[in-house]
């Protein structure tokens, strides 16, 4: 015979947990960059909820907030991770604006925290320095509370931010940037590579400008570009139609403007499905770093949102 009360407790359980999923996503997000990484952390977060004697958990928000972070610290330590992330391979999985995953946006250390930049120099701190961090910066915890999930001092929290901080701000670039202006300079970005005027794609770039790709998943390691030269001539061989790259993409795709990750980017979409992100970094009216990431893998979240997604008129309709 089905307990009654037992059985409607569990839906209440589940429901509770279902109530925070997003916000427990996009903190699992964060830390470890991988979107399909962090469902898997959120399920086993679900998993050790269903398990847990429930009615003794006082304040279920902050011991889900601690299961998740910690299980997210035990995959960062994993010899498959850093083997992975150690030989360069690794960027950040790219999410569509609006994705719930992305999390809170109403600081600019939120939508910060969560950029592909920041993103990316998060795999220079240790474990500890990047929960602090995401747990701070983007959910305004306080030390004592992290300290609690973190089975730390408050005093090694403080000194785990002012370390975090310290090594993200001496290597990121620039701040938030009018949305009109990127697009406008990602416009003239593509029209210029797609057209071959190389001494126009180096005058968008600033003197210091990098390019990264995955190589479509195809490479081992990231593949890096330095001066504006270079990464004016990888933009150009990338963007500039031949029949060679169509027969290599499966077709004529679309290249729409997006905003990937709370910055500006370019996707390239055959039918329905999203085959290339490319992302800008601007400073002071010029691209410093372009991010590529074409891997199938990794673009597995982001074309599911973008099929839910109103468009707007492509930039350029037949490549």
């Amino acid at each position: 015979m089905i307990n009654v009360d037992s059985a409607a407790t569990d839906r209440s359980d589940t429901s509770r947990f279902e109530a925070g999923r997003n916000r427990l996503a996009s903190l699992a997000y964060r830390l470890l960059g991988s979107a399909a990484d962090a469902e898997d952390a959120v399920q086993d977060a679900f998993l050790h909820w269903q398990a847990a004697d429930r009615q003794r958990i006082k304040v279920p928000d902050a011991w889900l907030t601690k299961v998740v972070t910690n299980l997210c610290l035990d995959r960062l330590r994993s010899a498959q991770v850093r083997r992975e992330r150690t030989v360069g391979a690794w960027l950040p999985e790219p999410l569509l604006d609006g994705d719930p995953m992305l999390g809170p946006a109403d600081t600019f250390e939120q939508r910060e925290s969560v950029s592909l930049a920041v993103l990316t120099l998060m795999e220079r701190l240790s474990p500890h320095e990047r929960a602090v961090y995401v747990l701070r910066e983007a959910f305004s915890y306080s030390h004592a509370e992290i300290a609690e999930i973190l089975d730390i001092t408050e005093s090694a929290s403080q000194q785990h931010l002012h370390r975090a901080r310290r090594r993200i701000t001496a290597t990121r670039r620039g701040g938030e940037v009018d949305p009109a202006s990127a697009r406008r300079i990602v416009e003239e970005f593509l029209a210029a590579a797609s057209s071959g005027r190389t001494e126009r794609l180096v005058a968008l770039l600033t003197d210091d400008a990098t390019a990264i790709s995955d190589g479509a998943g195809l490479s081992e390691k990231l593949l890096r570009y330095d001066t504006p030269q270079r990464v004016a001539a990888v933009a150009r061989a990338g963007f500039k139609p031949t029949p060679a790259k169509r027969r290599l993409v499966g077709g004529t795709p679309a290249f729409h403007y997006a905003v990937v990750n709370g910055t500006p980017a370019i996707l390239s979409v055959l039918g329905d499905q999203v085959v290339g992100s490319v992302t800008f970094d601007i400073t002071n009216g010029r691209i410093a770093t372009v991010r590529g990431i074409a891997a199938p893998a990794r673009l597995v979240r982001l074309t599911e949102a973008w099929r839910q997604h109103e468009p707007d008129t492509p930039l350029i309709a037949q490549w």
